[in-house]
């Protein structure tokens, strides 16, 4: 009896860097109190988020993030891993991850929604659970429309 073994061609894709992943989260900031250091955290992610391919919405507004962020299955992973790592005080809820076949975003998108009366009309569009945003409330479904209302205007200029 003969048995043979080969290793694995090195070209061979074993751990999902073929399939693109969707994955959406909302947070409560409890942990970042100044502006500053927001815009430095800000800074680190996307750095780290374009070093390993990976696209983002960010919406953040009053203390909440909502951020929809796509890649490979491993980088997924790895982020996902890093973000409940380093930043354990913001409670990351997942409310949507799917596989997709291209990509929505493009680079790393930040929209800070204030309470002025335009930004309040992104704020409650898509949803209907009253009359304060808290993406808490609102279903994955609506928290999806929300960013895409958000970034409609850089999506439709997608290169």
């Amino acid at each position: 009896m003969t048995i043979t073994t080969s290793q694995p061609s090195k070209d061979r894709k074993t751990h999902g860097e073929h399939i693109l992943i969707h994955m959406t989260y909302i947070a409560k900031n409890v942990e970042l109190n100044s502006g500053i250091e927001l815009t430095r955290a800000l800074e680190y992610w996307r750095r780290y988020f374009e070093e390993n391919d990976i696209v983002s919405a960010l919406v953040i507004s009053e203390g909440y993030f909502v951020q929809s962020f796509q890649g490979t299955r491993p980088a997924i992973n790895t982020a996902l891993a890093k973000i409940f790592d380093e930043h354990s005080t913001i409670f990351p809820n997942i409310v949507n991850i799917e596989e997709i076949e291209s990509r929505q975003w493009n680079g790393f998108l930040v929209k800070h929604l204030t309470s002025s009366v335009e930004d309040e009309e992104y704020a409650l569009k898509s949803f209907s659970a009253g009359s304060d945003y808290n993406p808490y409330l609102m279903t994955s479904t609506q928290i999806e429309s929300f960013l895409t209302a958000v970034f409609e205007d850089a999506d439709s200029n997608k290169s």
